[in-house]
């Protein structure tokens, strides 16, 4: 009757050392302590939004009770539409998204231009713009707000996507540049020259070669432009005072208040808040890859 050896089993009879591929790892207790550690750290930062979801689909009464309800076991999505039956939530979406939308694409144009001129061109200035540009971002924006409701008055732009869009550009384009400059600095000129040689023009050598190797730095841009086009609240409230025109912000604070003055209903302002944020998480969800990788990139590069 033969028998089989296994690899290791005919190792240890040969008297050859074990491959390192058979051998078990062995796992680290202090290995094992950080991945708990961040099992817990990241549950403590979820649990914020899982109670938010929970909460929104359980009615007030169970909210109000001495009991806290972990799971949302019969509940339902009545508080979201009587939140979205008011007729006043899509008004507001639109209004967020084509402001988001339009801040994202020009402040992108822009701050690439700039990143592209300070890193692969010397000019008179240059060390100045950049200086520039780090000395705006220490500019407190509480105190532009006189001078931009002044500006977008005289220019007829109050109340409008336009005036909001054009504040948020030029408040998120000084970090943007910033961001985007050290990618750009981390692609060596050399692959253009090389491909210049081979006969492309510059403006092809760039779009070709360097353009698609910018792709992660695009999207880590371009989700903290969006960020902060979505979230920001005080510019809208000082800018956009019409009901008519109101980003979700501002009509979350607005539902919130009039649901103050009857009685608070907790169930459909988590509601209202769930669909403010939610959309924000799902998006970071798919571009969470390229962000992540387009920061880290920008950090070692630049």
């Amino acid at each position: 009757m033969s028998t089989t050896l296994t690899p290791a089993q005919t190792d240890l009879v040969t008297d050859k050392p074990v491959p390192k591929k058979l051998r078990r790892r062995k796992i680290k207790p202090s290995r094992v302590v950080l991945g708990i550690v961040g099992v817990v750290v990241s549950l403590i930062w979820v649990f914020p939004v899982y109670w938010m979801v929970n909460s929104s689909l359980l009615p007030n009464i169970v909210l109000q009770s001495a009991t806290p309800t972990w799971l949302p076991f019969g509940g339902s999505f009545d508080n979201f539409a009587q939140v979205i039956g008011e007729g006043t939530f899509f008004p507001a979406l639109g209004m967020s998204v084509i402001i988001a939308v339009i801040t994202v694409v020009f402040c992108l144009l822009f701050a690439f231009l700039a990143a592209l001129a300070i890193s692969r061109f010397k000019f008179r200035g240059r060390k100045g713009f950049v200086l520039a540009v780090l000395l705006i971002q220490m500019l407190p924006a509480e105190g532009l707000f006189i001078a931009q409701y002044k500006l977008m008055g005289s220019l007829q732009l109050l109340n409008t996507v336009v005036g909001v869009s054009i504040i948020y550009i030029a408040a998120v384009v000084p970090f943007t540049i910033w961001m985007l400059r050290g990618f750009v600095a981390g692609i060596p000129a050399d692959l253009e020259e090389a491909a210049m040689v081979d006969g492309l023009s510059r403006t092809q050598a760039f779009m070709r070669i360097t353009f698609p190797l910018l792709a992660p730095g695009l999207v880590a841009s371009g989700v903290y432009a969006f960020l902060q086009a979505w979230n920001e609240f005080t510019v809208a409230l000082v800018i956009l005072q019409e009901n008519s025109s109101q980003t979700l912000p501002l009509w979350l604070r607005g539902f919130i208040q009039q649901s103050a003055s009857r009685a608070t209903d907790w169930g459909q302002v988590m509601a209202a808040s769930t669909l403010v944020a939610v959309p924000v998480i799902i998006f970071f969800l798919f571009v969470q890859g390229r962000m992540t990788s387009g920061l880290v990139s920008g950090a070692v590069k630049g």
